[in-house]
């Protein structure tokens, strides 16, 4: 039988108690905080650029969730791993990417981290267990499923985090991906960042819904919780929780953050304000649903933070996304031999199977 969230729920006046959060410390807790300003700041100027025309392609910005990412990834062991969709700046640097290469990866020059050649959509850091960053709209969701299972059969005890946003779910590949993790017993977990908009379609007219979207997992057996994303410390307390399930027992898990974008599905969503939602749900949600202001006010009213501090952390980082700017304005092009390079491992890597050709089927 599959559990309820009442089964593994904590209740609201605990969350901060959860052994998980009860062991941060203040500096974590401050750190925190200066991860989200962090993705911020680095989004506020990755949008002042692309607009000056300074950068071209898609940008799909992570303002407005920034605490789903960073509250997540700092949960992550030695053997956890995490992949996204293509709204993944925010997650990159989430788990420990630099503003340089991610911002040079904006302007296609080739000290980006997919050496300009991946975009907005496509950022990468294997060394981070951070595996993107993919445009194909689902097309994550299987592959987190295979981190999940190479996981299992090399006998680690470690989850993906495997992030998706609300209109993903009705993808095909997804409902596979359910069914084998459930099969198979897979750890992963699935992060339903619920902005309440695919693209331009409300919920509403997207899915067809009962109750939520992670109830869905009801008809693979999968546990299946929501998670409000604005709050740090319920976020951390309920993905723990997950974690905790995918290491010891290889269960996978669905969990659906409630979040929201402040901005449109991407930079040339002009319908975003005004259009199909209005320019007072978007102001709503900036007041009263911020995360970072609620987190900063959390915390000073713990006497961890001051009002002066937080200015200055804003400040700082502020200032680290503009030199990742002036970084990436300066850096060079890739060159049009690099067209050839990072097609085939095999042939970068000067393997037998990339100088001949031949992989399974030799002679």
């Amino acid at each position: 039988m599959t559990e309820s969230p009442a089964d593994t729920e904590i209740s609201p006046a605990d969350y901060a108690d959860a052994a998980i959060n009860a062991s941060l410390s203040r500096e974590d807790k401050i750190g925190l905080l200066k991860e989200m300003y962090r993705i911020r700041n680095f989004e506020r100027i990755a949008l002042k650029n692309y607009n000056e025309g300074k950068m071209g392609g898609f940008l799909h910005l992570y303002i407005g969730q920034e605490s789903v990412a960073i509250g997540m990834a700092s949960l992550m062991g030695p053997d956890d791993h995490m992949i996204t969709a293509y709204r993944d700046h925010g997650h990159a640097l989430a788990v420990g990417m630099g503003m340089n290469e991610c911002m040079a990866e904006l302007y296609g020059k080739a000290t980006g981290c997919s050496k300009g050649k991946g975009g907005s959509m496509h950022f990468f850091a294997p060394d981070k267990n951070y595996w993107g960053g993919h445009g194909i709209v689902a097309g994550q969701t299987p592959l987190g499923l295979g981190i999940a299972f190479g996981l299992k059969y090399q006998e680690k005890k470690g989850c993906c985090l495997t992030f998706l946003g609300d209109g993903a779910v009705n993808q095909g590949v997804f409902h596979e991906s359910l069914n084998i993790a459930a099969l198979w017993d897979l750890p992963v977990i699935y992060v339903i960042e619920n902005n309440r908009y695919s693209m331009g379609t409300s919920l509403a007219r997207s899915s067809a819904i009962k109750n939520c979207l992670a109830e869905r997992a009801e008809a693979y057996g999968i546990v299946w919780d929501i998670i409000n994303g604005e709050e740090m410390y319920e976020l951390r307390a309920k993905t723990q929780i997950a974690i905790d399930r995918a290491h010891a027992e290889n269960r996978p898990t669905v969990l659906e953050v409630d979040t929201y974008r402040y901005y449109g599905h991407s930079v040339a969503d002009a319908k975003h304000k005004g259009g199909y939602r209005s320019a007072e749900e978007i102001d709503q949600y900036k007041t009263c649903h911020d995360p970072i202001i609620l987190w900063q006010k959390r915390i000073i009213e713990e006497g961890i933070l001051s009002e002066d501090e937080a200015t200055a952390i804003d400040k700082e980082t502020r200032g680290e996304a503009a030199a990742a700017a002036k970084f990436a304005e300066e850096s060079p092009y890739p060159t049009g031999e690099s067209l050839f390079e990072d097609v085939y491992s095999e042939v970068d890597n000067h393997t037998e199977a990339g100088r001949t050709g031949r992989h399974f089927f030799n002679d």
